[in-house]
């Protein structure tokens, strides 16, 4: 390979090499790519950022879906083996449920046709496609005007807890510490659902040492600890973990 410089400008010669080398191998950041639907990213990014580099892990955290990154985070199903899952309230994988108001008396899905839904926006498939999917097998297939969509869990919940609808989607990890107190009744669960978590990226290399430190920083990351920081999460995500402890 011939590099075309001369020996005296010593800078310009390395600083060509530099450019020759991936940002990972020359000590540049960790990329970082996140898949969300938050409408702004900004506080989240700047305290994620600040937290991994606290804990040994010099990153840079990206939402364009086009670039290339060491490590991405994925709503559901990525490509490959997840290197770290994304779990819920109680450590498990995510299960979507209908919740409905104890007084409403909704013993069975079937029994919502014709009623008002609410449900979570976006591509989260525990607040939206499995959730609906449910309700389609019983015959119930809510129209635009019974179906409200929202930004997350707490709001869907909340038109619940209004009055405004007859049943709300929900997971089961973060719905359940209010279903006694709130007078809800699980209608409706499904399956736990792994997939959503944090998976190899295009510059990702098994011997990449600072990649392993974000995993370890990503690990020890909890929403309890700083929930402004996991506003580019779904909402029912708690923490993430290996695949083999959970």
């Amino acid at each position: 390979m011939r590099w075309g410089c001369s020996l005296k400008p010593v800078a310009g010669c390395v600083m060509a090499l530099l450019a020759a080398v991936p940002a990972a191998e020359a000590g540049g950041l960790v990329q970082l790519k996140v898949q969300t639907e938050a409408r702004s990213t900004v506080v989240s990014k700047n305290r994620l950022e600040r937290f991994l580099a606290e804990n040994g892990c010099q990153a840079e955290l990206v939402f364009d879906q086009g670039a290339p990154s060491h490590l991405s985070f994925s709503r559901g199903q990525g490509v490959g083996q997840p290197l770290l899952l994304a779990v819920n309230r109680e450590s498990t994988a995510p299960t979507p449920v209908w919740v409905t108001r104890a007084t409403a008396g909704v013993r069975a899905l079937a029994e919502l046709r014709g009623r008002d839904v609410s449900v979570v926006a976006g591509s989260d498939p525990i607040g939206n496609r499995l959730a609906l999917a449910a309700l389609a097998e019983k015959g119930v297939e809510p129209g635009p005007g019974q179906r409200y969509e929202t930004a997350d869990y707490s709001s869907a919940l909340g038109l619940l807890l209004h009055n405004n609808t007859h049943a709300s989607v929900s997971e089961l990890g973060f719905v359940r510490p209010f279903v006694a107190s709130q007078g809800l009744v699980i209608t409706w669960q499904g399956q736990p659902v792994e997939g959503a978590g944090w998976y190899a990226g295009r510059l990702h290399t098994k011997a990449n040492t600072d990649t392993d430190r974000c995993l370890t920083a990503l690990a020890n990351l909890e929403r309890e600890d700083d929930r402004q920081t996991f506003q580019i999460f779904p909402e029912w995500v708690y923490r993430f973990v290996a695949p083999q402890s959970k």
